[in-house]
């Protein structure tokens, strides 16, 4: 599969990003090696591999202290009803 240089446009708008008309043929090329590269991935022999749900190793997540609030918020510069009080950040 290869793009040109009006599907690079179409797709430089639809993800919002900027492409100078001087750096298309650059972004052409670059787009054209990503889809070579994804297409060489899908020759890849996965038949006995087993799909990945996550590359992370879960913990059980133990409590090991709680009802802290008030200790906690001796440190907050300012507390209002059991919360910190933080300046407004939307209007």
């Amino acid at each position: 599969m290869s793009v040109d240089n009006e599907t690079v446009r179409k797709v430089a708008f639809l993800a919002r990003l900027k492409v100078e008309p001087e750096k298309l043929e650059e972004t052409k090329i670059e787009f054209n090696n990503i889809l070579e590269w994804v297409e060489k991935l899908g020759e890849v022999n996965t038949d006995n591999v087993e799909p990945l749900v996550s590359a992370l190793t879960l913990r059980q997540d133990n409590i090991t202290a709680g009802q802290m609030s008030e200790q906690i918020l001796k440190n907050a510069p300012a507390q209002e009803f059991g919360y910190f009080v933080v300046p407004k950040v939307v209007e």
